[in-house]
């Protein structure tokens, strides 16, 4: 069995998962894990998918045909078990420009990986105003001492007015 991921591109419209589920099943694939989103009328996601060799070129060919999307597939890397442990990273804030240049920078620093990253802004309230939220998920080493992340992260909280919170 080899793992391959596809991502998916396209004008949203119903049935696209369910299209994309078809073509998996019809070449014996092993659905794993996906994320998918909507956005500015736009659907895209990706997939990783367990399948035979004699396969995988079928079932590449096969999602490729499928009408108004753009499709990109890779060999998926092989899981090393990493010895790290994940943390997450909420923000919320006003929204302004920078906030997840900032945020990306400052775990740059720490050399930590971001595994998944989510924002959105939606009207705050009681303000009227946007207001930012961001939830990452992030590698840190074993043994990593998070006390020098969380001064960094609450000097950019209190430089760009966010909220960040950091937990295990």
């Amino acid at each position: 069995m080899q793992s391959i991921v596809i991502n998916i591109m396209g004008k949203d419209k119903p049935g696209l998962v369910d299209a994309l589920a078809k073509c998996i099943y019809t070449h014996k694939g092993n659905w794993l894990g996906s994320s998918f989103a909507h956005m500015a009328g736009m659907f895209t996601g990706f997939v990783e998918v367990h399948v035979n060799s004699e396969e995988k070129q079928p079932l590449i060919d096969a999602i490729e045909a499928l009408p108004d999307i753009t499709v990109q597939h890779v060999a998926a890397a092989s899981s090393q078990g990493d010895n790290h442990v994940k943390c997450t990273v909420d923000v919320i804030g006003n929204d302004k420009p920078g906030i997840v240049q900032e945020l990306t920078s400052v775990l740059n620093q720490f050399n930590l990986n971001i595994l998944t990253f989510a924002s959105h802004c939606e009207s705050a309230p009681n303000w009227g105003s946007l207001m930012f939220k961001a939830k990452a998920e992030i590698a840190v080493p074993e043994g990593f001492d998070d006390g020098a992340l969380q001064d960094a992260l609450e000097a950019l909280a209190n430089d760009l007015v966010v909220d960040i919170t950091t937990t295990r």
